[in-house]
């Protein structure tokens, strides 16, 4: 795959992710209230609405103040134009990380779209066992996940395979 070629893939996978989760923010928006739940799998899994003014999970949501929505939007600026630079030049950057680097940039997209809009991240997607849930989280946020997960497959396959270099 040319530069050019892996350079518009990854910024179409970057954008992909960035409409879908506008389009799972602006149905959940439109669609769900703050009472409401759908079960999708009983005991698993709810769709419900939620906002984050802080950062992955709810960290600083009560924190007070402009000076964190200022902050979050400067970093999150800071990533986007990172992320968007390494991805400009993919041939430095292997297969794995390529792709890694793309939904991260979607998803940080996502959310700093949010950010500047309203000052806040609208999430959704709720998974629990019993008494125990993890912090509702978005279609950006599992981007990010995932890419960071990529970047860390990367990274073991890449220290792998010097390993057993002569």
């Amino acid at each position: 795959m040319g530069t050019l070629e892996a350079r518009w893939k990854a910024y179409a996978l970057a954008g992909g992710v960035f409409a879908l989760d506008r389009l799972t923010k602006w149905l959940i928006e439109t669609h769900v209230s703050f009472l409401d739940t759908y079960r999708i799998i009983p005991g698993f899994f709810d769709i419900v609405r939620s906002t984050n003014r802080g950062v992955a999970f709810g960290l600083f949501n009560e924190s007070g103040g402009a000076w964190r929505t200022g902050l979050l939007v400067i970093f999150s600026l800071a990533a986007v134009g990172l992320v968007s630079a390494l991805l400009w030049k993919p041939k430095r950057l292997d297969r794995l990380s390529v792709w890694g680097f793309a939904l991260i940039l979607g998803g940080a997209a996502g959310n700093l779209f949010d950010r500047l809009l309203s000052g806040r991240v609208t999430d959704f997607l709720l998974f629990y066992v019993g008494q125990y849930q993890w912090p509702t989280f978005n279609v950006a946020d599992s981007a990010i996940v995932v890419g960071s997960g990529l970047l860390v497959l990367d990274l073991l396959r890449t220290k792998r395979q010097a390993a057993n270099v002569p």
